[in-house]
């Protein structure tokens, strides 16, 4: 307890002080820290500071610990002020885990989207992003196509490697069930997977349009982002993955067992996507 209250404060009181008032030697303080940093990475704690850097650069540098707080927190994270703080300090000392590389020279599609989130027909607009898992093997890279109109996962993918191959095989399965038509809009960030030649090809031969989100703007992809919150809160936090398969399954249940056919959604009226597109299609056929 002695060295955690030194590690929480040690950008605030220098160690020698801390350690000569609570009673611990230096030495055996500096041991402990040795062993905190061997520890797996927290999975958590790093997609925090991967927002914090993502929320700091859409600001341009220009938020504080208040905004940054209630940013993280409409993100699901419910931090507290002194803990985005905290947050802020780390970004600038440590690298962190990043899945978006736009720094590239792949060209990149404008943003068709700009945020209208309100699509009225399914298989209209679909927005897809990639994020990971922790497990004892190492990090799961999970991508998703989200159908904007139904908020229902149609599409999804995981790899041990963050290559194009991922989200391409994401859009492959979205486009083989769902059959949607050319014209479609596909929105993402500016990831190098999704700039890629093969996924650009992917798109041309759909017929459907690409949309990417402005530089460092995380909330042009909001919907998504959503998404991996509800997942990471309501399961993958409570879950202690010792291979990549068992994350790998833990995750279709999540998505084909709960989240799409039964999980209640506020902007769907408080109904599962499946009852949602249920309902559209009854409107239809009653028209």
């Amino acid at each position: 307890m002695k060295y955690s209250f030194i590690t929480q404060h040690k950008n605030t009181f220098p160690v020698r002080l801390m350690c000569q008032v609570l009673g611990v030697d230096r030495s055996c303080y500096y041991h402990y820290r040795r062993q905190m940093d061997t520890r797996p990475p927290d999975p958590e704690h790093e997609e925090m500071l991967e927002w914090v850097q993502r929320v700091d650069d859409a600001s341009d540098h220009t938020y504080g610990s208040r905004r940054m707080k209630r940013a993280l927190n409409c993100l699901g994270y419910p931090v507290s002020r002194n803990k985005a703080r905290n947050l802020m300090r780390e970004r600038h000392r440590k690298k962190f885990k990043v899945t978006t590389n736009s720094n590239h020279k792949q060209p990149v599609y404008d943003n068709l989207l700009q945020r209208q989130f309100d699509v009225p027909q399914p298989d209209q607009v679909y927005a897809a992003d990639v994020t990971y898992v922790w497990t004892q093997e190492g990090w799961l890279y999970l991508a998703v196509v989200i159908d904007l109109c139904l908020r229902k996962v149609v599409g999804w993918s995981m790899s041990p490697r963050m290559k194009s191959q991922l989200v391409c095989d994401a859009l492959k399965m979205a486009a083989w069930q769902r059959r949607p038509k050319a014209g479609l809009i596909h929105h993402s960030d500016r990831g190098s997977q999704y700039a890629s030649k093969a996924f650009r090809k992917l798109l041309r031969i759909n017929g459907f349009q690409g949309s990417m989100s402005r530089k460092g703007d995380c909330w042009d992809n909001a919907v998504v982002e959503s998404f991996f919150g509800s997942l990471k809160q309501e399961r993958v936090q409570w879950r202690n993955y010792q291979t990549r398969y068992e994350a790998q399954q833990d995750i279709l249940q999540y998505i084909s067992s709960w989240y799409n056919p039964y999980r209640l959604h506020s902007t769907l009226n408080y109904v599962s996507p499946n009852d949602y597109e249920k309902r559209l299609l009854e409107t239809k056929h009653a028209a």
